[in-house]
């Protein structure tokens, strides 16, 4: 099932672990902080890994 990711940027540290973890998923946006790509991701493994390695917890899946 595909899931909606995005990223919180009150929270975001832009320390870029889910950019290097999933760098189809996630870019850096002009205000050096994560953010998602548009569209639906379905590599569940990696959205997973890349929400347990944000340190500040900003990723949201739904």
């Amino acid at each position: 099932m595909a899931k909606k990711v995005t990223v919180n940027k009150d929270l975001c540290i832009g320390c870029g672990l889910c950019v290097g973890t999933v760098p189809a998923v996630f870019e850096f946006g002009d205000d050096g902080k994560a953010q998602a790509t548009a569209g639906p991701v379905t590599d569940d493994a990696a959205i997973d890994e890349a929400v347990a390695n944000c340190p500040a917890g900003a990723i949201v899946v739904e």
